[in-house]
């Protein structure tokens, strides 16, 4: 048993081996000036639809960047067999794992920079054109996911089959550049929010309740933010305004601490749940085209009180009313959905908060960046086990006692046009 565990740990390891050799040798592609002239062959193919720009410049970039890719990973792959070859001779065979892994990318290469349409269509499927039929995908690098790669920010999304080192650098989503509106904008974690999503490089709106200007603080310099006022039950009203958002940031909510009136049971659910579920398939309305599918996200604020007790029981009512919301509409959501579940944080809310807004902040960015789909940032260690569980029972649960939505009409009309339907 253990000779047979460690050979798959050598197999499996070898081909992990490969990829995270191709997907460095694409990152020194964008840093190093003698490796970028060849790689940039490989830019200069695409259309934003992924149609070809020129079917010889696509030959060209096979043999400018991608061959020497596949032979740079041939020749890392056989060192790891070395390597195996020398410390554990019993287990070489199952070493060269990777190497045969790679022989594959090298041949397809190969056919590819000679004119193959078969082994163009048969093995370049990050690159076909055509409508995405889901957003980009967590582990697994897919159409979406690399789009965005040639089209967003050719400084991330630097993998090529998984998305592993991505996520360790942080690059699994660039936030530069991307029109970002944050609801509950004045409370403390919406100003967090705002600061570090700007100083990443994002163009900031607040969404508010005050009409007040939101002002933060950037160098000892007064920062004003776009700010939109609105109210809970206008959602509709911010319909033409979400339609210019990339990421939507639902962090509104309410805190009726130990109130059980009807009064205090409808204003909970009424702006802790239903709001931010409005504002959510409001801005699912907005996804119609690939752009759009690749690049826009929500992300939504639900709280630790998902399954930990928050000691306000219609705060954790409501806001586990929502999770199970979104848990449920992500199956089949348009795009990204993040849930953002956050331990207790010193705020209005909260004034007996054991975590900074700041802090809190600035791990949600960071774990975002990572491609994290639910951030957990708390100080309780059983909501890192818990929730997961939680999650995966309940997103199951709902998966096979409930339908997937169908298509929107222009959804199917696209599917139609480009032969998915």
């Amino acid at each position: 048993m253990v000779y047979w565990i460690t050979a798959i740990g050598w197999g499996v390891g070898s081909i992990l081996w490969a990829e995270i050799v191709r997907d460095f040798y694409h990152l020194l592609s964008h840093r190093v000036p003698v490796l970028y002239r060849q790689h940039v062959w490989h830019h200069r193919v695409f259309r934003r639809d992924l149609t070809f720009a020129s079917a010889a410049i696509y030959r060209q970039a096979q043999w400018r960047n991608d061959f020497p890719e596949c032979i740079v990973m041939l020749i890392l792959s056989l060192v790891l067999w070395w390597v195996c070859l020398v410390w554990t001779p019993a287990y070489q065979w199952v070493a060269l794992a990777g190497t045969i892994y790679t022989l594959g990318f090298l041949v397809s290469c190969i056919a590819r920079g000679s004119g193959s349409e078969w082994a163009r269509e048969v093995t370049d499927v990050t690159h076909k054109p055509g409508q995405f039929l889901s957003p980009p995908a967590t582990w697994f690098v897919n159409r979406p996911y690399h789009w965005r790669h040639h089209f967003d920010d050719d400084q991330a999304y630097y993998c090529g089959t998984l998305t592993l080192m991505d996520k360790l650098m942080g690059t699994a989503l660039a936030l530069k550049g991307k029109k970002i509106a944050v609801t509950g904008a004045s409370g403390t974690l919406g100003k967090a929010l705002l600061l570090h999503l700007h100083q990443a490089g994002a163009k900031v709106f607040a969404l508010s309740s005050h009409s007040e200007t939101i002002t933060l603080t950037i160098n000892d310099e007064p920062f004003g933010v776009k700010t939109i006022t609105w109210k809970v039950g206008q959602e509709a009203e911010l319909a033409e305004f979400l339609k210019k958002i990339d990421i939507l940031i639902l962090n509104h909510g309410i805190n009726v601490h130990g109130e059980r009136t009807p009064e205090a049971i409808s204003k909970s659910y009424e702006v802790n749940t239903f709001s931010s579920w409005r504002l959510m398939e409001l801005f699912f309305t907005n996804i119609r085209t690939n752009e759009d599918i690749a690049l826009k996200e929500v992300w939504v604020n639900t709280s630790e009180a998902e399954v930990s007790p928050a000691f306000s029981p219609l705060y954790e009512l409501s806001k586990r009313a929502l999770g199970d919301l979104v848990t449920l509409r992500r199956l089949d959501a348009p795009c990204v959905v993040r849930k953002l579940i956050l331990g207790p944080f010193k705020s209005n809310l909260n004034p007996i908060g054991v975590m900074s807004g700041d802090r809190v902040a600035r791990q949600i960015i960071a774990l975002a960046k990572r491609d994290v789909r639910n951030i957990i940032v708390t100080v309780n260690p059983l909501t890192y086990l818990l929730f997961p569980i939680k999650e995966f029972c309940t997103s199951m649960y709902f998966r096979f006692f409930s339908r997937a939505e169908t298509a929107h009409p222009e959804v199917e009309a696209q599917n139609d046009l480009f032969g998915n339907g």
